[in-house]
């Protein structure tokens, strides 16, 4: 696998763990959970779209 595809697994591993953490805030009902798994969500989404972005720019992708 190249270096540039772990970088992916890495993120996508944290979008799910968010995802789950926002489920679990649900359950507890804790809306500082909520938000915190929500901000962490968009950081994580963020994050990739912006790698995938300068990736694709330099041609690697």
């Amino acid at each position: 696998m190249k270096p540039g595809k772990w970088i992916f697994l890495v993120l996508a591993i944290l979008a799910a763990v968010c995802m789950a953490g926002i489920g679990i805030a649900i359950g507890e009902r804790s809306i500082v959970g909520i938000l915190i798994a929500i901000i962490g969500l968009n950081g994580v989404m963020a994050t990739g779209f912006i790698f995938k972005r300068k990736l694709r720019e330099k041609g690697l992708i």
